[in-house]
C-alpha cells in the first residue's frame, strides 16, 4: 500500500468511528444526572453559588458544587443529594 491509500483509509476508518461513537456519548449525556455535596474541594463540575467555574469548589463536600454522575448513583453515594443545599 503507498502513503497515500494508507492515509486515505486511516480518516476513513476516523470518520466511521466518529459517526459511530457520536450517537454512544449523546446517550450517555443524557444518561447522567448532577450530584451535589460529594465533591472534593476544587473537583467540581461547573460553577456553585460562590464560585464561577468548574474546579473552584473551596471545601469538601460543598453542598451547591456537583458532578455529573449515572442516573440513579447520586442517591446511592453517602452526602450525595439532586439538589443544591
Amino acid at each position: 500500500m503507498t502513503k497515500t491509500r494508507i492515509a486515505i483509509a486511516s480518516a476513513l476508518a476516523a470518520a466511521i468511528t466518529t459517526a459511530v461513537a457520536a450517537p454512544v456519548a449523546v446517550q450517555a449525556q443524557g444518561a447522567m444526572e448532577k450530584c451535589y455535596g460529594i465533591t472534593k474541594a476544587g473537583k467540581n463540575d461547573c460553577q456553585t453559588a460562590t464560585s464561577s467555574c468548574a474546579g473552584t469548589s473551596k471545601k469538601d463536600a460543598q453542598t451547591d458544587a456537583w458532578l455529573s454522575v449515572p442516573k440513579g448513583a447520586c442517591e446511592k453515594i453517602v452526602g450525595g443529594k439532586l439538589t443544591a443545599g
